[in-house]
């Protein structure tokens, strides 16, 4: 009888090549038997719903290791370089296909998902007007091809070179004569928008009480997110950029963000809200993996965002393993004059601000939704104050924390059992971010005036979202909405509004890294983020000349500090070099390269 049981292109985690052999002849035993899994597709279906939040810490579904500890905008934190494998993704330089594992496991567990997937399509077409109907059959078939859109989309954005294996290919087990290079970066892109676009032609727009299932809004948003990254160029700089635009895709772009404009998403009023869970499901959120707390759901845990379980503040949760954390040259990017960004010296000089403290120096709003920072209340709560003793390894990554993937401590954990983990929704894709897209296609097809109102209407929900949340630093803030002249009059000024915005915006949100490869501009940032980011320092005096709470000082018998004054961080980035034409794609990993050697091919400049 047969089996359900997964044949990919991979070996089960752990296994030696030497043991692939037995390992695939193995029958195993507590699984479900394959017929009659595939006689009830309603189950398939949700079977391949469940893998969107089937991810671990190390294969993070979210990719917020591929996105941000990549970028400019956070360092990888932890105990030390040694705390996981993350530390070649922090400075590339180290970057191979045999970094441990975390690659590795996340292709093949992405590779799990689109499995389900395509089990569940079989399962359909089998079974499924028998047991569904035709309309109910015709409407989850759209919903799985709309996951399994998203799960490839995950895979081509990290690895570029990956198989296409399909329901066909499945139903074929021939899942290990599929070579990776079979198509073209284009072509496997056309591959994903093929599946996004059944979902979008078949699917409903979201229904009252449905939140978490797949419909037309979220396939027309991904659609315009596969048609901005074609539309750029191939991915890799030489072929990617301002001057590789392909001005119909761009068109694609304004033409899907049209179905979400005029749908019942929108901006939520207060940014500090969009990051709460009790605001997980509103209008704001397009698309997003459902997480819930054990009080709601009634279970012994709760279904809890083990992608983000790393990176809770140090000393502040039961654990708080301080990954994640915010760079230097993020905090200094928030800083306005006038109302507006500081483009050209914002990194002249260190700064942040302390609680309680203004100074001549102002800020963006959305640093204190994005950036926790000693002195100032941890997530809204005075009484969570964060102080410089919350940091597990100021040293290397210095005193900053992110906060959008946590709730406020006051709510608890939704597991805190040696790991912590909370009821965050992980956004997938958020009103926002479809915004942002659709301006910066307006602004390369020269509709400059049509991007600066929502640029605008971006900056002016910032401005709005000081007295809910933080109050405490109202003193501290000063953004403008930016007049047509000199921000708007040409594409290059308004292309630098965009991409400042994009950064405020979506900061920490796990997509820094893959906007500077999609313009192009990954090596000339990244290095010149590398050069300086190494320079960083914190003291351990507020501006009054008092000591910071938790600062590592020490003092003599006359009460005086006798200790350093400041602490430098960030060193480790002299070892760090982003490679042009490799490193803006990750290498497919040693194990599932190897697993039938000459089957896939590396991704260039890759050993």
């Amino acid at each position: 009888m047969k089996k359900i049981y997964r044949i990919l292109a991979a070996c089960v985690l752990g296994l030696t090549l030497t043991s692939c052999d037995d390992f695939l002849d193995y029958t195993p035993t507590a699984v479900v038997d394959e017929d009659k899994a595939f006689s009830d597709p309603e189950g398939m279906v949700t079977s391949a719903y469940a893998m969107l939040g089937d991810c671990w810490f190390s294969y993070p579904f979210n990719l917020f290791p591929y996105g941000d500890i990549t970028s400019d905008d956070c360092l990888k934190g932890g105990s030390g370089p040694n705390d996981t494998g993350y530390h070649a993704m922090d400075i590339w330089t180290t970057l191979t296909s045999t970094t441990p594992g975390e690659m590795d496991e996340l292709w093949y567990h992405l590779y799990c998902a689109v499995s389900r997937c395509n089990r569940a399509l079989l399962s359909l077409e089998r079974n499924g007007e028998s047991k569904l109907g035709a309309e109910t059959t015709r409407q989850r078939v759209a919903e799985v091809k709309f996951l399994r859109g998203h799960f490839y989309y995950k895979l081509l954005t990290v690895f570029r070179k990956i198989p296409w294996i399909d329901e066909r290919v499945e139903d074929d087990g021939t899942q290990e004569s599929v070579r990776n290079d079979q198509y073209t970066y284009e072509e496997l892109f056309g591959k994903i928008i093929s599946d996004f676009k059944v979902a979008y032609d078949v699917l409903p727009v979201k229904e009252p009480g449905q939140d978490g299932r797949a419909n037309k809004v979220a396939a027309a948003a991904y659609l315009a997110k596969c048609y901005l990254n074609l539309a750029w160029g191939n991915g890799y700089e030489a072929g990617t950029g301002v001057d590789h635009i392909n001005t119909n895709y761009m068109d694609s772009v304004v033409i899907y963000t049209d179905e979400v404009v005029n749908s019942d998403y929108g901006y939520l009023e207060d940014y500090g809200d969009i990051f709460l869970p009790e605001y997980k499901n509103s209008k704001e959120s397009v698309f997003a993996v459902q997480c819930s707390d054990y009080e709601d759901d009634h279970t012994t845990y709760g279904r809890a965002n083990w992608s983000v379980m790393l990176n809770g503040c140090w000393g502040m949760w039961s654990c708080g393993w301080d990954f994640h954390k915010p760079s230097q040259n993020l905090v200094n990017a928030f800083k306005t004059k006038d109302g507006l960004p500081m483009f050209d010296n914002y990194n002249d000089s260190v700064d942040y601000p302390i609680n309680g403290q203004p100074t001549a120096q102002k800020w963006d709003p959305r640093l204190f939704h994005t950036v926790g920072m000693p002195s100032f209340p941890y997530k809204y709560e005075k009484e969570y104050t964060q102080t410089m003793a919350n940091s597990r390894d100021a040293t290397d990554y210095g005193y900053y924390t992110s906060l959008k993937e946590v709730p406020q401590r006051s709510k608890g954990e939704t597991f805190n059992d040696s790991w912590q983990a909370f009821a965050t929704n992980d956004y997938v894709i958020r009103y926002t971010d479809v915004m942002l897209m659709r301006a910066e296609a307006l602004i390369e097809l020269g509709r400059l005036s049509e991007a600066r109102v929502i640029i605008n209407d971006i900056r002016r929900r910032a401005a709005n979202s000081v007295n809910k949340h933080i109050e405490y630093a109202a003193d501290q803030c000063q953004i403008a909405e930016y007049p047509v002249s000199p921000y708007f009059d040409n594409k290059e000024n308004a292309r630098k509004c965009l991409r400042w915005e994009r950064r405020l915006e979506m900061a920490m949100e796990n997509g820094r890294f893959f906007d500077l490869r999609r313009w192009g501009v990954a090596s000339q940032t990244l290095n010149a983020y590398f050069a300086s980011e190494q320079n960083s320092t914190y003291s351990f005096f507020d501006h009054n000349g008092n000591v910071m709470e938790g600062a590592p000082v020490s003092y003599d018998e006359n009460g005086n500090v006798t200790s350093a004054r400041e602490q430098h961080y960030g060193q480790y980035y002299r070892d760090a070099h982003f490679t042009a034409g490799k490193n803006e794609f990750f290498p497919i990993p040693y194990n599932q390269l190897f697993y039938i050697p000459g089957l896939y091919t590396q991704n260039q400049n890759y050993d």
